[in-house]
């Protein structure tokens, strides 16, 4: 089965709602019950809600994260993912530092998506639209629906094989 996470900094804005949007894209394609999508933060506190405005924007773009809950990244999430998406360079740089193993699931979504290096910028900067990231990402998930499915299908396909041969 494959997995995506999706990471950001506080888990109460980006992440959740790159999740929820990707969710819905797995729905529309009868796909989400064979897939597992999260999201995580590399800095927060876990069991946290979303922040008020997140789940405002989010019901405005048709998503509902109401229910979720901040978690941290560790060790043993990413380590059941296949793909982990990140929102900005420092994600993917202290996850592949303080996580090696993972290093070569961890992508910038912009790079994945657009074929482009840029940060998705966090709405907790005053100066960034919070509706304009969501949106942003809720574009983003939907143009690069299929080379995310395939890139997360590909490393769970890798990483059953891993498995098969170490029970070998």
């Amino acid at each position: 089965m494959p997995s995506v996470l999706f990471v950001c900094t506080g888990n109460q804005y980006r992440s959740p709602i790159a999740a929820a949007a990707f969710l819905r894209q797995l729905n529309r394609q009868g796909k989400a019950s064979r897939w597992i999508v999260r999201s995580a933060g590399t800095w927060t506190t876990p069991n946290q809600p979303p922040l008020p405005d997140a789940v405002r924007v989010a019901q405005d773009l048709g998503l509902n994260i109401r229910d979720r809950t901040t978690r941290k990244v560790t060790a043993g999430e990413l380590s059941k993912c296949d793909l982990i998406l990140v929102m900005e360079h420092k994600h993917k740089e202290a996850l592949s530092y303080e996580f090696p193993t993972a290093s070569k699931k961890i992508h910038l979504l912009s790079e994945v998506v657009n074929h482009l290096d840029y940060d998705i910028w966090d709405p907790a900067d005053p100066s960034v639209s919070a509706k304009g990231v969501a949106i942003e990402l809720c574009d983003s998930i939907r143009r690069g629906f299929q080379e995310i499915c395939e890139l997360a299908e590909s490393n769970s396909s890798e990483r059953s094989n891993i498995l098969e041969l170490s029970r070998v």
